[in-house]
């Protein structure tokens, strides 16, 4: 068992210790076939950090677990949305906000919509905490719609841009909210975000507590990790521009990769506790990272657009803002009960289909 355990310690090491090598060849001799090892090293190396956050998760117990992750996640999606935007020029001033769209698009529709699914083709019907889902996509109406709709309407500035003072107001607005829903979700009212103990509920397999020792070093490879997969993805930004405008493909596509390569380790967390019948573990995942993605990402793309005197444009057009209020009606009405069935997640896939079809043929 120890040299089992050995083994493993040093496979997680390995990794970014990897991922760091093929950074530097990638920097210092910038050969196209580098980039062959440093795609599955990002993606690896992003699973890798995002596995080092569920050690410290289950370390600290829930919800405060599932927070730790969302936060991880959320740095690695604003390195890559700033790394972009130094990256692509005048275009980089609608990362942000494709990225963050692709990120909650991608949670609301995709993410929920497969793990309603696999819930419900394994177990029929699933349950959860109503007051908590409903708290959590309450704040995430409101700030989406401040952040992402309301810029269209203001008339300081001309176009789908707030101005500086109004960049201020949304940042601090956003992190208002976030922290409410921090104390709210971990002290004030932990319980409603806490799977509810119904007799004969089936909860999966129990995970043994890590040890204070295996969540220490989980914290320090965590920002070897998360080092690693920034400076990979800063070296592999001019190669997405360019492959993307190669294809004549919107650039909005470049929000959906980042999106998906940051949403793919907690995506698969998510369905794992679905498929164990953790339906409300699964919902405090994606919910809590679309809401971490909007609330943490724009004061950081804020602060950086005002410091840099970089564009930063975050209103919608009409098509991805009839997209985003029709997946966000669908959400609240398959969550207004405290039950879920398939044919709530096959609405939800049937959007997110739509939504990666549109962003690809506008």
């Amino acid at each position: 068992m120890e040299v089992r355990s050995k083994s493993r310690l040093t496979k997680h090491i390995l990794i970014p210790v990897a991922a760091w090598i093929i950074f530097a060849l990638k920097h210092g001799y910038h050969e196209p076939w580098l980039n062959i090892l440093a795609i599955p090293a990002l993606l690896i190396c992003t699973i890798e950090a995002v596995h080092h956050a569920e050690v410290l998760a289950h370390r600290l117990g829930e919800p405060f677990g599932s927070l730790v992750l969302a936060l991880s996640v959320t740095i690695i999606e604003v390195s890559l949305i700033i790394t972009m935007m130094l990256a692509s020029g005048p275009e980089g001033s609608v990362l942000a906000r494709d990225t963050v769209f692709a990120a909650i698009m991608i949670i609301l529709t995709g993410m929920i919509g497969v793990s309603l699914l696999i819930g419900a083709i394994k177990f029929r019907e699933q349950q959860f905490g109503l007051q908590g889902i409903n708290a959590i996509i309450t704040t995430l109406l409101a700030i989406s719609v401040l952040t992402l709709i309301l810029p269209n309407y203001t008339a300081s500035v001309t176009g789908s841009y707030y101005s500086k003072k109004q960049l201020v107001f949304v940042a601090i607005a956003s992190l208002v909210l976030y922290g409410s829903f921090v104390f709210v979700q971990n002290f004030k009212h932990k319980e409603l975000f806490l799977p509810a103990d119904e007799p004969g509920k089936e909860e999966g397999p129990t995970i043994a507590r890590p040890s204070a020792k295996a969540a220490l070093i989980s914290f320090g490879l965590l920002f070897i990790c998360l080092g690693a997969v920034i400076m990979l993805a800063e070296s592999l930004a001019p190669d997405l521009e360019n492959l993307i405008d190669r294809m004549h493909a919107p650039h909005s596509l470049a929000g959906v990769i980042i999106a998906c390569v940051i949403l793919l380790p907690e995506g698969l967390s998510a369905f794992k506790a679905a498929s164990r019948n953790q339906l409300q573990r699964s919902l405090n995942l994606s919910l809590g990272s679309a809401l971490a993605s909007i609330c943490l990402t724009i004061p950081v793309v804020a602060v950086f657009s005002i410091c840099y005197n970089i564009p930063l444009e975050l209103g919608l057009d009409s098509k991805s803002t009839v997209l985003f209020v029709l997946a966000l009606l669908i959400v609240m009405l398959s969550f207004s009960i405290g039950k879920t069935i398939m044919l709530q997640g096959l609405v939800l896939l049937v959007i997110f289909a739509a939504y990666i079809f549109m962003t690809i043929f506008p």
